[in-house]
């Protein structure tokens, strides 16, 4: 364990909270318009970290084959947890688009582990970062969106569409990024599949 990893492992404590505050505000006797605002916070507790993390990691020299595990893990674990959470309740996403982003990591996760059990590390891909900045972004709008409508400035049903939007965005780059990772490293994939 080092540092990077604490941050790392930070944002994995931490997602479970996203469904807590936004499906059991009434139960914790929170008023619905703080919902966003604390969600908004530890949104920016788990980008910040993920920032640190990599940071760290690189800086101190702490960059590890745990740590390249566990960063992209806690990624789609915040994310999930966020969009799945906002399958229910005001925003409604369609659960069929958020599993689009669920698919992407079990398929990208298994490939991974395919092809380390036969030697080969499957290097990141900038499109697999950028996918990870996308969905970060459409979460903080999916909150941007919420205020808008709890201060009466847009309706629920724009609320709903417009969430809707950037979450087809982003699903639509996650798939491309699927592909992009598999056809950059179709050959380590191919060697690592022959002989199952």
């Amino acid at each position: 364990m080092n540092s990077a990893h604490c941050f790392t492992l930070l944002r994995i404590l931490i997602s479970p909270l996203f469904p807590v505050l936004y499906l059991g505000y009434e139960w914790l006797e929170i008023p619905l318009l703080w919902v966003p605002y604390l969600l908004l916070g530890l949104l920016l507790v788990c980008e910040c970290s993920d920032i640190l993390d990599g940071f760290l990691a690189r800086r101190c020299n702490q960059v590890t084959d745990l740590g390249k595990v566990l960063d992209p893990m806690a990624d789609s674990v915040t994310h999930l947890s966020f969009f799945l959470t906002f399958t229910q309740g005001l925003v409604q996403l369609p659960l069929l688009l958020v599993l689009v982003f669920l698919y992407r990591e079990f398929f990208v996760s298994t490939l991974r582990t395919l092809c380390a059990l036969k030697g080969f590390a499957l290097a990141a891909r900038l499109s697999g970062k950028l996918k990870a900045v996308l969905q970060a972004c459409s979460a903080f709008l999916i909150l941007f969106f919420m205020l808008l409508h709890l201060h009466g400035a847009i309706s629920l049903e724009t609320l709903q569409q417009a969430s809707l939007i950037t979450v087809a965005i982003a699903a639509l780059y996650t798939m491309f990024s699927a592909c992009d990772y598999f056809y950059a490293n179709r050959l380590f994939i191919k060697k690592s599949l022959h002989n199952i």
